[in-house]
């Protein structure tokens, strides 16, 4: 698969309106029972607007080539800017400077004007020495609910969610 941390995230303003976008899986539930499915991005951006308004998210993994899909809902909360801190450095230099001259979701001039914003901050750190914008950050998405999806023939697909009830994972099969 070309880009199996690839997922659709969806999020919705306070008013309900839902947006979705695709963003990439940084990070995975581990040991630490506070830990959830982390992602990285610009906090003013439209889904950094909306999850500061309603912090609630549903993520979606789908891999054609293996006819699976995962479906996460969960509630979301930043990471500590330390952790921010540290998955900015170990990202390309270009795209550290990506971020630092987009400002995610906002109206632009031209194309033109963001490449020269673009070059005049990799003049700026011509080391890789940009450091992370105070608006850029990461996210945890804290699931609630996770679905595990398989294609099965006659469309009678496979369906197991998981669900957390007073702090514990119930199991239980769908119907497709």
């Amino acid at each position: 698969m070309p880009e199996p941390n690839a997922m659709t995230l969806a999020t919705s303003a306070r008013s309900g309106r839902p947006s979705a976008r695709m963003v990439l899986l940084k990070g995975l539930p581990g040991k630490d029972a506070g830990r959830g499915f982390l992602f990285f991005t610009n906090y003013e951006s439209r889904k950094g607007r909306e999850l500061a308004a309603n912090p609630r998210a549903a993520l979606i993994f789908y891999w054609r080539e293996v006819n699976r899909q995962v479906r996460v809902i969960g509630r979301v909360s930043k990471l500590p800017a330390a952790e921010s801190d540290a998955y900015f450095a170990t990202r390309a230099l270009r795209s550290r400077i990506a971020a630092v001259a987009s400002r995610q979701s906002s109206v632009i001039a031209s194309r033109a004007a963001l490449e020269a914003r673009y070059a005049a901050i990799a003049a700026k750190y011509p080391d890789g020495d940009a450091p992370r914008p105070i608006n850029w950050g990461g996210y945890c998405v804290h699931p609630d609910e996770i679905e595990f999806w398989q294609h099965g023939p006659d469309r009678l697909h496979d369906r197991l969610r998981y669900r957390k009830s007073r702090g514990h994972w119930v199991l239980e099969r769908l119907s497709p």
